[in-house]
């Protein structure tokens, strides 16, 4: 097939280059404005009882939230000066009506909660009208501006500001990664091609892989949640991979062309050599990247399906623009001269080092697992959290009104647990009150709670607010959160818990629980498309087994620097002491997803020679040669597009890109290198094992290299 698409390409080349060009200006059009569409957040967990509760809460109650924490201050005056009380209640006082639900002050309640110790500080608690978070986001930018005093410092906080600052920072993050990777991805390629046109394509496929990612993004927001978050991460695997499989087509067809082959037929032994390389790969990254929509979290779920359809893009990409520009410019990329290890594979460097690793492979191999498992020590300590506003750099409006709420209101920063309790019957009648009572007095003998109140009455709906002295968002917080379920509710009545504390219980107890489908469907469809692409069992397990190795590593290396805090002056960051949870399944299938991608190529090119000579060391070592400097550049080219784009100061896409970097450097050097040529040759001729019973299931649907007809 891929012999076809060569042949057709080739002929139809100015119509493949027309339709790109068509496609660059629609999508690019209609991607410009892909983040006014997307969702923010989207890392809670909507189907959880925590949820519930708040909509019960909601619709029963009224909400207990704020949207926006708007912060007055003064360096003279005290919130009892009428002049201080004066300004700041203008400043609320212009709000319009339509616009929000209802306004929070220190006059309003005489709360202390909301005046700080030194009586110059207080906040003002907004509710913002809405039925929905992007309907709340547009009503908070209408009154954004109005929220100003002459007289008083004013700054503005709260999870609607957080999300703006949020949106505003990655889009400017977006713009200046890809102003960042595009001219030195052209610099690198001109040094590894030697020739300026050749290495224009793959940066003009990046292109189309970023404009396209972009477009998809806003189609997809079309008929679900998409969360900002998931832009960064989905444009850095449509720009990472086009460039990469963009390297693998020019490299393979300037091949051709140099052991003398037309160019129409080095078009078609590309395709079916680099091309069927991409093809695994891709789909094995799409796998990889899928597995996600295991969990219903909308930020892994639209990375699932935005990751997903970047991946394929970007090996369409390849497949079809990119041959067609080979087909145009064919001899004109030709090397203007030989390298040598490309004339020779038994003298180039990486077959010297593929013929030394071999030589010792008990301890070259075992060297490198010490190595890869103690870069992943630090792993074992892991602590678990999720984002706040220090997801922002210091400088972010939102996070500096968090920060002095925590310094000067600290009562105010930590949401309490809030128990939606409903009865059989009103909750004002005194059968009612006495079942509330009973039920709070249970409530407040747990340990570590402090104490327990009724706070809101509404037909037989009650809210029982629980204060509590250990931190939420840990392991001592879900045991609190587990304690206060286990509370026997009121007779006839059901109780759901809430809270932040509530929210971070269940989003764990989901991830947990779905966490092993989702590395089983990783690890099976990674298996099963390996074993129909080599026709191999032991290769699939021995790739799987090393792709855990390097994650290994940077997983370790993630918790040292992010949650430990080292590099955080070199990076740019502050550690809250914990990763979120999310980030590890994240870069878990992200990073194995492209390991696969260096796996694939790697084992491509030895197969074609083992095909050739059938002796394992000398395939493994020429298969090196052959693809190892490829690897590394194309490795290069990648971490190239993963620091460009973790140089964001959204921490969230930072970890990612860390993590990413980390992953694929350990996987193209020391892993690909060092312990890929150890273990097979300690394997030898088991590597192409595969039962009897299984042989004519790969010889019918293997996916096998085949070249043209010359």
């Amino acid at each position: 097939m891929l012999d076809v698409l060569g042949r057709l390409t080739h002929r139809v080349r100015w119509w493949v280059i027309a339709g790109a060009v068509v496609f660059l200006a629609a999508a690019g059009a209609w991607g410009a404005n892909a983040f006014d569409d997307l969702a923010a957040g989207g890392f809670t967990y909507a189907a959880s009882e925590s949820s519930r509760a708040e909509e019960v809460e909601r619709d029963r109650l009224g909400r207990n939230d704020a949207d926006v924490v708007v912060l007055f201050g003064h360096d003279r005056w005290t919130v009892e000066d009428p002049a201080y009380r004066d300004a700041a209640r203008q400043v609320l006082d212009r709000l319009p009506a339509d616009r929000i639900e209802g306004v929070t002050d220190y006059w309003r309640t005489n709360a202390s909660a909301l005046v700080s110790t030194d009586r110059r500080e207080t906040f003002a608690a907004v509710q913002i009208a809405g039925a929905t978070e992007n309907d709340r986001l547009t009503n908070y930018l209408a009154v954004r501006e109005s929220l100003t005093s002459p007289d008083l410092d004013v700054t503005v906080g709260g999870p609607l500001a957080l999300i703006d600052d949020v949106n505003t920072q990655s889009k400017a993050d977006l713009t200046r990664a890809e102003a960042l990777a595009l001219p030195i991805l052209f610099l690198l390629l001109v040094l590894i091609f030697r020739n300026v046109l050749a290495a224009l394509l793959p940066v003009l496929v990046g292109v189309l892989a970023i404009v396209g990612s972009l477009a998809g993004l806003r189609l997809l927001a079309q008929f679900t949640d998409v969360s900002i978050f998931a832009v960064n991460v989905v444009t850095l695997l449509g720009l990472g991979l086009a460039v990469d499989y963009s390297l693998f087509m020019v490299s393979r067809f300037r091949e051709e062309l140099g052991a003398g082959h037309p160019v129409p037929q080095a078009l078609r032994r590309t395709m079916v050599t680099a091309g069927r390389t991409i093809v695994v790969s891709a789909v094995t990254v799409a796998l990889a990247l899928a597995s996600l929509a295991v969990f219903p979290q909308v930020f892994l779920r639209s990375i699932a399906v935005g990751g997903v359809a970047a991946v394929l893009l970007a090996g369409f990409f390849s497949l079809t623009v990119m041959a067609a520009m080979l087909a145009l410019l064919g001899p004109r990329l030709r090397e203007r001269r030989r390298r040598s290890g490309d004339a020779d594979p038994d003298s180039g460097a990486w077959a010297r080092i593929a013929r030394t690793v071999m030589r010792r492979p008990v301890l070259v191999g075992g060297a490198v697992i010490a190595v890869l498992v103690l870069l992943g020590l630090p792993f074992l300590r892991i602590s678990y959290g999720w984002l706040d506003t220090r997801v922002l750099p210091a400088t972010a409006e939102s996070r500096q009104v968090q920060d002095t709420l925590a310094e000067s209101f600290p009562e105010s920063v930590t949401r309490p647990i809030d128990a939606v309790v409903t009865l059989d019957g009103p909750a004002a009648e005194p059968a009612g009150r006495a079942e509330l009572a009973a039920y709070v007095d249970r409530v407040a003998a747990l340990p570590d709670v402090r104490h327990a109140d009724v706070t809101g009455l509404s037909g037989d709906t009650a809210r029982v607010t629980v204060r509590f002295d250990v931190e939420p968002i840990s392991a001592q917080g879900r045991e609190l959160v587990d304690a206060v379920r286990a509370v026997e509710p009121p007779t006839g009545g059901t109780v759901l818990v809430g809270g932040d504390a509530a929210g971070f219980a269940d989003l764990m107890d989901m991830l947990t629980s779905r966490l092993p489908w989702m590395a089983l469907l990783v690890l099976v469809t990674t298996f099963a498309l390996l074993f129909f692409s080599f026709g191999s069992l032991v290769l699939p397990v021995k790739a799987i087994l090393m792709n855990v190795l390097s994650l290994t590593a940077a997983f370790g290396a993630v918790v040292w620097i992010f949650q430990d805090g080292h590099l955080d002056g070199l990076l740019r960051f502050t550690s809250t002491g914990n990763i979120d949870v999310v980030q590890p399944i994240l870069i878990f299938a992200v990073a194995f997803g492209l390991s696969m991608d260096y796996e694939v190529f790697l084992l491509s090119r030895i197969r074609e020679h083992y095909d050739l000579v059938g002796e394992n060391t000398e395939a493994v070592a020429v298969g090196l040669q052959r693809s190892g400097r490829i690897i590394t550049s194309a490795a290069l080219l990648l971490v190239v597009v993963i620091v460009s784009f973790a140089t964001s100061s959204v921490l969230v896409v930072k970890i990612i890109g860390v993590g990413l970097a980390i992953a694929v450097v350990v996987d193209a050097t020391i892993v690909r290198a060092l312990l890929m040529p150890a273990t097979m040759r300690l394997l030898g001729r088991l590597n192409w094992w595969v039962p009897g019973p299984l042989r004519p299931l790969y010889n019918r649907w293997g996916i096998r290299e085949g070249g043209p007809a010359d």
